[in-house]
């Protein structure tokens, strides 16, 4: 079941109705800068419940904006509907996302993912049912040390 519904999503956010834009979702609410850098919408699209053990919400970056380092205990993953972004993980090289691609956040890793610096970035966040711990800012040094936008 789980396997079915992130088809269905993924197929709606990625591809769309024939002659229609890939706006399925409202962009939601603008997000308080608590563990973030810059302005980031969030939409809650299906909480986790008894029967689904995960949590799925769109997430929609403005240009330069990111998130802190921070761990997802149960897992997460990406599903990138729009735009140019980053995934790093801790001690790895920073990896440069675009729309199609989908990223698997491995439990208990920490890491940080956020816009281009010249371009948004949209993705369909899929989130094990526990609570992301949230560590320190990425820090400008870093941020701006990345090539290839």
């Amino acid at each position: 079941m789980k396997t079915l519904l992130t088809f269905v999503l993924v197929s709606i956010c990625c591809f769309g109705a024939a002659g229609q834009d890939n706006t399925v979702f409202p962009r939601g609410e603008l997000a308080p800068n608590l563990h973030h850098t810059g302005d980031v919408w969030l939409y809650h699209v299906s909480a986790a419940d008894p029967d689904f053990d995960y949590n799925v919400a769109v997430a929609t970056f403005a240009a330069g904006a990111r998130l802190d380092w921070h761990i997802h205990p149960a897992g997460q993953q990406l599903l990138i509907i729009e735009g140019t972004g980053y995934y790093q993980e801790r001690g790895k090289e920073v990896q440069i996302v675009n729309k199609g691609d989908a990223i698997k956040c491995q439990p208990g890793v920490e890491h940080w993912h956020a816009a281009s610096a010249d371009n948004g970035v949209t993705y369909l966040a899929i989130s094990g049912n526990k609570r992301t711990n949230w560590l320190e800012p990425v820090s400008e040094e870093v941020y701006k040390a990345i090539k290839g936008d």
